[in-house]
């Protein structure tokens, strides 16, 4: 099974209530993405934001220019439904972190929980190559990955687990690191999962 029919399968099983990395209120992000400090009209991306809830606080705090990408269309619709006539003010991106063609240059880039899925050092090649095009210089990317003392897999997949330093040795020396929190994210089945969120600006 190729990782789109994985993830189309996933949240065809599941309500994006049910899945482990569902946030009722997506605290970390949020308070990384308000640090930033980014005008309303500036342009964000959220990355495997199919069934997330930062759109909906994205857009009650007004920001104008939102794009979420996810590998499923299952996922999206989902949110979709949910944002209802909010929806048309989102540009949804049905595709795969490692090879979409950014559409434009971000000024802020989110992703919870995409990156360390990328297991295979050329998916994580391709995924920083397409970082490096779709966020402009000075803007800022925010990355959540399982920490090092975190799950070894998601979803029945491996991952690659992370501290501030081995996630920045790993995006190289064009990301400076400015701010890390660390979150004990308990799943809607109550289980503890540690997570590690780091705000780097692009030099």
């Amino acid at each position: 099974m190729d990782r789109k029919q994985h993830w189309e399968q996933v949240y065809a099983q599941k309500l994006p209530t049910e899945v482990s990395w569902f946030q009722p209120q997506p605290e970390y992000s949020l308070r990384l993405i308000a640090a930033a400090g980014i005008a309303r009209e500036q342009p964000i991306i959220d990355l495997g934001g199919g069934a997330s809830r930062v759109v909906d606080n994205l857009l009650e705090q007004e920001y104008r220019d939102i794009s979420v990408l996810d590998i499923s269309g299952t996922a999206l619709q989902h949110t979709r439904a949910r944002l209802g006539e909010r929806a048309t003010a989102v540009q949804w991106i049905e595709a795969d972190a490692t090879v979409f063609e950014p559409p434009k240059v971000y000024a802020l880039w989110h992703d919870r929980a995409v990156f360390h899925f990328l297991t295979d050092p050329a998916d994580r090649l391709a995924y920083r190559q397409r970082l490096a095009r779709g966020l402009q210089t000075g803007g800022y990317l925010i990355i959540a990955t399982f920490a090092l003392d975190g799950p070894e897999k998601c979803s029945s997949l491996p991952v690659q687990r992370y501290s501030p330093e081995t996630l920045s040795a790993e995006l190289g020396s064009g990301y400076t690191l400015v701010e890390t929190l660390s979150e004990a994210h308990v799943t809607p089945v109550q289980k503890e999962q540690r997570f590690v969120y780091c705000r780097f600006v692009k030099i």
